[in-house]
């Protein structure tokens, strides 16, 4: 098979995948496909990774291709493979709980803290969005590409790890777009875990990358600016 023809099939699998991955969770758990919040949310979700897959494919495939071999079970550090592992059950329960909250009626969001939350999303892919048009060697595990540098400029002028700060953004904006306040605190149970994974992280980077010292030096932020 073709390279190309094989990055499109693997693609498509992968949205196939994620699509309906997280259509049975959500309606599964809401036990309802009249659950707007929940179409909203997967219209945001879905569309926003499609737009952004769209653009890799013609403008760096070859980033496309590293962010396809990603998954379960393909980290080289054991410890990360727990960390995505259990970021992985962090996100299907910050998009379970909401859906069951929707089912039993625990919580009542108004209207706007639903809209917000679909924003917040779409904000956190267009900050992934930019990290992948400034780093073409944002690959889905902590490795060295032949001929990786380092980046200091976009994003990466602000924090160590921008890309992790727009997933913060998602697993805020999620529970708040499906209508749950008890989804929240499913979804806070990231921060720890992206602050070990990046923690690792840095350490692989400062040893086996030239010039992340000296980067680190001058971006003192790893995840929120003016923050940590």
């Amino acid at each position: 098979m073709p390279p190309a023809v094989k990055l499109a099939a693997q693609s498509i699998a992968g949205f196939a995948f994620l699509f309906a991955a997280m259509g049975g969770c959500v309606f599964g758990a809401a036990g309802t496909m009249a659950y707007w919040q929940g179409w909203g949310l997967l219209g945001v979700f879905v569309g926003c990774s499609g737009l952004i897959t769209i653009w890799l494919w013609f403008h760096d495939k070859a980033l496309l291709a590293r962010r396809v071999k990603a998954g379960p079970g393909r980290e080289p550090d054991p410890v990360q493979n727990v960390v995505q592992a259990l970021a992985g059950l962090v996100f299907l329960g910050s998009i379970g709980l909401p859906a069951l909250d929707h089912r039993f009626g625990w919580s009542h969001l108004p209207l706007a803290a639903e809209v917000v939350g679909d924003a917040l999303v779409a904000v956190g892919f267009l900050v992934v969005f930019l990290v992948f048009r400034e780093n073409s060697f944002t690959a889905g595990t902590i490795e060295i590409a032949e001929g990786q540098r380092v980046v200091d400029t976009g994003p990466y002028a602000l924090v160590r790890h921008p890309m992790y700060a727009g997933a913060l953004l998602l697993f805020v904006g999620m529970p708040l777009a499906l209508g749950s306040w008890w989804g929240l605190g499913i979804g806070a149970l990231i921060a720890p875990l992206l602050a070990w994974r990046l923690t690792r992280e840095e350490g692989f980077l400062a040893h086996h990358l030239a010039g992340y010292r000296d980067y680190r030096a001058r971006v003192r932020r790893r995840l929120i600016p003016g923050v940590w």
